[in-house]
């Protein structure tokens, strides 16, 4: 892999300050009634979180722009807000059971199994109520609106993943059915990141498609490298309980292929990723260090 010249911590840590300004101004403080649930919202969206989904919306504005556009980091607030909802939802009992996130308890351990539900059903309706709210053209709005519904929905959607993802445990994983939950479930969400980041800096349609390839390839990418880390790193180093997707034989990358193929698929991916934004020349750097970053990082 070619190195990059940008400075990737310096801007993932640039774009998470900027997400979390943005988050701090349009959530509700501990003291809005209830309280309950604002605090249960706050406790899982600020527990340490990379913000890679508005970092990723953040660089794509500036891949179509050439400089980061005004009032993008709201998008990326209500991104991460659609992702820390996901993540509420998915450690319940009901789901993947878990008690550990980004190395903190999580919401239904802290604060109870019906405000945690509550919680990430807040972050959801919050999250749609700030993006019709964004400081763009209308028809650039609605755009984007639908791009993110149809993402975190049950077709080829975040929910639809997640649904294929519960059905297909203690089942024998088939590259089929793995691709589409990865495509699903985690890729559907860093897709439109990235498509709704350009749509907000002004993406015209062949734009879009470009970054509709690239969002798909590195979303693919991401997921297969947690997959991997699942099985490579302990708990403390990842943030939440290592291992799970082997206890309860999840459908993932490395039990179709072996962790040594899976490594090699997560970097050709990238590579293809970064073949979809030759046109922008220096300006896509950023984005595609964040790709980049997405397939090296070790939690």
């Amino acid at each position: 892999m070619r190195a990059m010249t940008v400075d990737v911590k310096s801007l993932l840590k640039q774009g998470a300050e900027l997400a979390d300004r943005a988050l701090e101004e349009l959530l509700p403080s501990v003291e809005t009634v209830p309280a309950s649930i604002h605090g249960a919202m706050r406790h899982s969206t600020f527990a340490g979180g990379k913000r890679l989904r508005p970092v990723l919306a953040m660089q794509a504005g500036i891949t179509i722009s050439g400089a980061l556009p005004p009032g993008i980091a709201r998008l990326g607030a209500a991104l991460e807000m659609l992702h820390t909802y996901s993540l509420i939802h998915d450690d319940l009992p009901a789901l993947d059971n878990d008690d550990l996130r980004r190395g903190k308890p999580t919401c239904h351990v802290v604060f109870g199994e019906a405000i945690a539900i509550l919680a990430g059903d807040a972050l959801q309706t919050r999250a749609f109520e700030v993006l019709a709210g964004l400081d763009a053209p209308p028809t650039a709005v609605v755009q984007i609106i639908g791009l993110i519904a149809n993402g975190v929905g049950t077709v080829d959607g975040m929910i639809g993943g997640q649904v294929l993802d519960i059905e297909s445990e203690h089942q024998k994983p088939t590259p089929k059915l793995v691709e589409a939950i990865h495509r699903a479930k985690t890729g559907a969400l860093i897709r439109v990141s990235v498509v709704a980041g350009g749509v907000y800096a002004g993406a015209t349609l062949e734009d879009v498609a470009r970054l509709t390839l690239f969002g798909c390839k590195a979303g693919l990418a991401f997921q297969i490298v947690d997959d991997v880390l699942d099985m490579t790193v302990d708990s403390a180093q990842l943030g939440k309980t290592a291992g799970k997707d082997q206890a309860t034989e999840k459908a993932t990358w490395p039990a179709v292929y072996g962790i040594e193929q899976s490594e090699r698929d997560a970097a050709r991916l990238i590579e293809e990723a970064f073949a979809a934004l030759e046109p922008y020349g220096a300006r896509a750097d950023g984005l595609k260090a964040v790709a980049r970053y997405l397939v090296e990082r070790k939690n």
